[in-house]
């Protein structure tokens, strides 16, 4: 027997509930913050990856589904969203259109890592980007759609914040990481001399416990802030405070993307171990430029959907819709054509076999109808269905051309 890969799931009955569920809520929240929908392809190539993500992150150095195509092409399955929004975004000439430009996403990622409960090698995420605002406000109404998202879906969180700093404050603050980091001698990882080389602020982010204590007295980023960036972080966390978005600080948080800058920020919760991680983001106000496009400022963030499946609230499932059923084999065709009639108005379920009422009754609770319908040789003759209301369990007859 075929069986699916490791890490790569089936999305079915409840499952498959709960993930439209998610979609349909965070796609109405994002549309009513002016966000619209892009859809980019599942294969780019290799190289956008490497030069926005960055050669440092675990995601590039090991975890890329990356192979050579028939026409020797480098290309690889998207690990992440933002970098195929910027390459459209850059492709279509928005860069240079100026102006504001707001999208959202959803769809499948890849990442070649050990499969854990909720996090796979196939997974989905749900994510937006926001193009051409420098504005510390643009980043708080982010967090804050995020915040509608997690709310609405009855899931409780804890919002941690950092700042990156920018060109101006970032690299005297690297040289005094990377003394104190060398100062820690050959205790450190492996992972860690790697990133010393390439993106040395990603040591922060280690999980290497060992790694962890060394870097406990580490210097902090948000204590090395450049004027602007300080009272930019200054007014991110007032504008939140504001508008009742508790937060904390959390002066590791790096994320693990190369090209985040400024505000970065991670949803967390205590109710799905130790991967607490449910959402985050930030400014990448770099990132186009980087990608050969116009310097754009940009902010946005990314969710996984089967972290937060068990966390979901589901509403109260209610009824609705008709089931119609034939209890002789006569009444099948006619079921047929008033379905496809009744479709244009309303969600319609059949059974194409002859049954018995009881065996009809389950077939409608299954799918969860409000309105069983049952037509058989008696109504066809008196040309009549019978209909029951599933909610308050009345009955009626009514003549087929009133339905």
């Amino acid at each position: 027997m075929i069986k699916s890969l490791r890490g790569m799931n089936d999305i079915l009955s409840e499952d498959y509930e709960r993930f439209t569920y998610f979609l349909d809520t965070a796609t109405k929240i994002a549309q009513k913050y002016g966000y619209h929908f892009i859809e980019t392809p599942l294969l780019e190539e290799t190289s956008l990856f490497k030069r926005s993500v960055g050669e440092s992150s675990d995601i590039v150095g090991k975890e890329m589904y990356q192979f050579i195509d028939k026409g020797e092409n480098d290309v690889c399955l998207r690990p992440e969203g933002t970098a195929g929004v910027v390459r459209a975004f850059i492709q279509k000439k928005l860069d240079k259109a100026g102006g504001t430009h707001r999208f959202f996403y959803h769809g499948p990622m890849f990442r070649y890592e050990r499969p854990q409960k909720g996090r796979l090698r196939e997974f989905h995420q749900f994510g937006v980007e926001s193009f051409g605002v420098d504005s510390v406000y643009e980043d708080a109404t982010v967090i804050m759609m995020l915040s509608d998202i997690l709310k609405t879906l009855g899931i409780g969180y804890r919002l941690q914040l950092n700042s990156l700093g920018d060109s101006n404050c970032m690299p005297q603050y690297r040289e005094s990481l990377v003394k104190f980091v060398k100062g820690c001698g050959d205790e450190i990882c492996e992972d860690c001399i790697r990133r010393l080389e390439t993106n040395p602020i990603r040591v922060l982010d280690c999980k290497n416990e060992k790694c962890q204590v060394l870097y406990k007295d580490a210097p902090k980023l948000i204590n090395s802030l450049c004027d602007s960036c300080d009272t930019d972080f200054a007014s991110l966390k007032k504008i939140l405070e504001d508008n009742g978005i508790d937060y904390e600080i959390d002066t590791n948080l790096v994320r693990g993307l190369d090209y985040y800058s400024k505000t970065a920020f991670e949803f967390v919760s205590d109710n799905i171990g130790s991967q607490s991680a449910i959402a985050g983001g930030g400014r990448y106000d770099r990132l186009v430029e980087y990608l050969d496009g116009r310097p754009t400022p940009a902010v946005g963030f990314a969710m996984g959907i089967e972290r937060l499946m068990e966390l979901i609230e589901m509403p109260e499932i209610t009824r609705d819709g008709y089931y119609i059923g034939a209890m002789d084999e006569e009444a099948v065709s006619l079921v047929v054509n008033l379905a496809q009639k009744k479709r244009k108005t309303d969600k319609v379920t059949i059974d194409y076999k002859a049954k018995n009422f009881k065996n009809h009754i389950k077939g409608a609770d299954k799918v969860n109808a409000k309105f069983f319908c049952m037509i058989g040789s008696n109504e066809i003759q008196n040309a009549t269905m019978t209909v029951k209301n599933l909610e308050d369990k009345t009955e009626q007859i009514i003549n087929l051309k009133d339905f």
